[in-house]
Formats: structure tokens, C-alpha cells, sequence
């Protein structure tokens, strides 16, 4: 077998069908599109969900809930994973990205307080729950609140 000799499998290739060829080609005249009706013309098309004038389904159904556009939403870390760092003194965004115990920069950080502290950290977060706070607090360590996630959200 050589590059010149090869040939595609049968039945794997297909012509393109030619439309408005003429009325011998089978495909002449009214070019396969029928007579009449929105889809014979040029420019057709429906909106998605168009059921032909019945009620679509999104008009159908019942609307439920809202969602607020205001809400905030943090990537959360628990105590028991910053208890495992080493050689941290001072735990801030910069720090959970590299451990990857955050997994984005750009959303704000809220401390919770599952687990115990052992050791006094400095902890940089947007936000902290009160046990999470006053355990960092009682190993020694402090709780700083940055950036401009809303604190009403926390």
C-alpha cells in the first residue's frame, strides 16, 4: 500500500444533492422546498420553542421562585484545613490558591469553623463565621476582613 493507490472506503463519500438544476435532476422547480408555507420562501426561520401556534412549553409551565441578583457567593474554607498548613504564619488568598484550598482568585473567601486551630495564624478572608473567628482568636492568631464582598451576605 502506497499514497497513490489509496482510496476512500465505499460508501463513506456522498455527492451533494443539487437543488434548482433544472427539472431532469429530479430536484428542479420548486427546489425540494414544496409549494408555499413559510419554508418555502427565503429568510425562513422560527424562533426556538416555536410550536406552530400552540402554547410553548416555557408559556406552559408554571414560573417559581426568584433569584436574587444581589447575592454574593463565597468559596468556602473550614478550620481543619488550615490547621494542616506549614510554615504559614500569615494565611491570605494569595497563600489558599498556591495549597490550592481555594480553587479561584477572583471570589470571595469565607473561614468556617469546622475543626480546631493549634497554632496562631494571621487569616485574610473576605468574610468569617463567628465560631470561625473566635477560634482563630483563642489560638492567638487574627481574623482580618478584606475586599468588598458585601459583609450583609456573611
Amino acid at each position: 500500500m502506497e499514497l497513490s493507490n489509496l482510496s476512500y472506503a465505499p460508501g463513506s463519500r456522498k455527492n451533494r444533492k443539487r437543488v434548482g438544476r433544472g427539472i431532469g435532476s429530479g430536484h428542479g422547480g420548486t427546489s425540494t422546498r414544496g409549494h408555499k408555507g413559510l419554508y418555502s420562501r427565503s429568510g425562513s426561520s422560527q424562533k426556538a420553542g416555536f410550536e406552530g401556534g400552540q402554547m410553548p412549553l416555557q408559556r406552559r409551565l408554571p414560573k417559581r421562585g426568584f433569584t436574587n441578583v444581589f447575592r454574593v457567593e463565597f468559596q468556602t474554607v473550614n478550620l481543619d484545613k488550615l490547621a494542616k498548613l506549614e510554615g504559614v504564619a500569615v494565611v491570605n488568598l494569595e497563600v489558599l490558591h498556591q495549597k490550592r484550598i481555594i480553587r479561584k482568585k477572583n471570589m470571595p473567601v469565607k473561614i468556617l469553623g469546622v475543626g480546631e486551630l493549634a497554632k496562631a495564624f494571621e487569616v485574610h478572608a473576605h468574610s468569617f463565621s463567628k465560631s470561625a473567628k473566635e477560634k482563630i482568636e483563642k489560638a492567638g492568631g487574627k481574623a482580618v476582613v478584606v475586599g468588598a464582598a458585601s459583609q450583609s451576605a456573611a
